[in-house]
């Protein structure tokens, strides 16, 4: 008897980055759904409680909290902040609030 001859299985290949078109979804800058607006935050920085320990600069994904040459933390960009809170809640001192910013506002449409 002759041993059954089998198929090799299909090698998994990754997908090659190069190879997806230039208009590709994933590639583009993603924007809010229709009818829903981004989301703002206002961070504020309690500088009596700061030990300019630097970790909400460090913490922050979008590297939106600079520092300042005594090592104070600022933002420059207040609309870039995504909300994660990453900064307030590493915050050793409590020196840091994360807050959404005109909540009022966005709930009446602006009427208020």
């Amino acid at each position: 008897m002759a041993p059954e001859q089998t198929e090799p299985p299909e090698q998994a290949t990754s997908p090659n980055l190069s190879d997806q078109p230039e208009d590709d979804p994933d590639q583009q800058p993603r924007t809010p759904p229709e009818g829903r607006q981004k989301k703002y935050y206002c961070v504020k920085f309690f500088y009596e409680w700061c030990k300019t320990c630097s970790l909400c600069a460090a913490m922050c994904p979008k590297k939106v909290i600079l520092l300042d040459e005594e090592g104070r933390p600022y933002i420059d960009d207040m609309d870039g902040c995504i909300g994660c809170r990453n900064c307030e809640i590493h915050c050793p001192d409590f020196a840091v609030t994360v807050k959404d910013r005109y909540p009022k506002r966005r709930r009446t449409n602006g009427s208020a």
